[in-house]
């Protein structure tokens, strides 16, 4: 499959060498024509000498799943105190009636160690999901682009972005639905298991293989909108960033500059991630928690009010995790020296059809 998309992604247009604009981000060339084109193959050449590995090939792809890996990992194990207080108060919002109480409630009742409960499926889960999330988004977004043509995956990116994230999500979502199951009924079923070993066989007697994939569906739900808000608020908050906010052009960024608009652009799109997610995270937490519940049942159950509680907790926690995730995400790129094609321009042939060249 990686050998057959390799050689279309050099045709992709997020692959394509940069383009000067005018107004409103377009400006007419004023160079004769075989200029840019020279300073356009010297730099071509000159990024292929200093990537470790071709846009677009298996090799990309592998290591792109590996800084997903990385990144969702280590971070939402790093926020699992948070999450299982949110938790909490999603399905028991009498006992837990705030942040500041669910923590002090739950360290009153299991101490410190209490708040790490959970910590191996979210890590286990979260790992396989960010291997997905972030190598099929690659994948996705290269085929997607190139069935599209250039200019209309320029012209219509935002709606590729999308496209490339839910159809990756939906994938990652089922690995992470067995771990997120156990996770969640470690965490909000006192005395029901301690562990991850304890929890995977009892779910199994009690429910057989259903217990791990019951949520699967309100997964999604929670998910791919998320994952869609994700990525396409991060992707066009970073090239509005570089356009109207950062000083100077990507190219003349440092590698730590890039990183901070990274982390920002993160951060940005974890606060819509966060709102546009929340209802369903509320159902997958009281569904995986109950036996025999339906999604649709838990939704009438908690009712439009219910569906909400949590959520500045959720907005604190996703809008961190967010802005790490990419920063980490694309930190692993400079490290491994990956190809990282800066924000799509408009496509010549483009500019000529709107009489935006000489």
């Amino acid at each position: 499959m990686f050998s057959s998309i390799a050689p279309l992604a050099r045709l992709n247009p997020f692959y394509a060498p940069h383009f000067q604009l005018a107004q409103d981000g377009v400006r007419k060339r004023a160079e004769p024509a075989e200029a840019p084109t020279t300073r356009r193959s010297l730099a071509a050449a000159s990024a292929a000498e200093e990537y470790s590995c071709a846009y677009g090939s298996g090799k990309f792809f592998m290591l792109c799943g590996f800084g997903g890996i990385i990144s969702c990992g280590t971070t939402h194990t790093a926020l699992v105190p948070l999450d299982l207080v949110k938790c909490r108060m999603q399905v028991d919002p009498q006992k837990y009636k705030s942040i500041f109480n669910g923590f002090s409630v739950t360290i009153k009742e299991d101490g410190t160690r209490g708040l790490a409960k959970g910590w191996a499926p979210t890590f286990i889960g979260y790992s396989m999901q960010g291997l997905c999330k972030f190598g099929f988004y690659e994948v996705f977004k290269i085929l997607y682009g190139n069935m599209l043509g250039e200019e209309n995956a320029y012209l219509w990116r935002t709606s590729l972005y999308l496209a490339a994230s839910a159809s990756a999500e939906f994938f990652a979502d089922i690995a992470l639905a067995p771990m997120e199951a156990a996770k969640v009924r470690i965490q909000t079923q006192p005395g029901y298991a301690n562990t991850l070993r304890q929890a995977l066989p009892k779910m199994f007697g009690e429910e057989g293989i259903w217990a791990f994939y019951k949520g699967v569906a309100p997964l999604w739900m929670r998910q791919i909108p998320y994952t869609m808000m994700k990525f396409a608020c991060f992707e066009r908050t970073v090239e509005a960033l570089y356009k109207y906010v950062v000083p100077k052009p990507r190219s003349e960024c440092t590698k730590g500059e890039q990183l901070v608009v990274t982390f920002v652009a993160g951060y940005i799109a974890g606060v819509f991630c966060a709102i546009v997610s929340h209802p369903a995270d509320s159902v997958v937490s009281v569904l995986n928690k109950e036996k025999g519940s339906s999604a649709s049942q838990v939704l009438m159950r908690l009712g439009f009010r219910g569906v909400w509680k949590g959520l500045f907790a959720r907005i604190i926690m996703i809008g961190t995790l967010t802005a790490l995730q990419w920063f980490i995400y694309d930190s692993v790129k400079v490290y491994f020296r990956l190809p990282r094609p800066p924000p799509p321009e408009m496509p010549e042939s483009l500019k000529r059809k709107l009489g935006l060249t000489e």
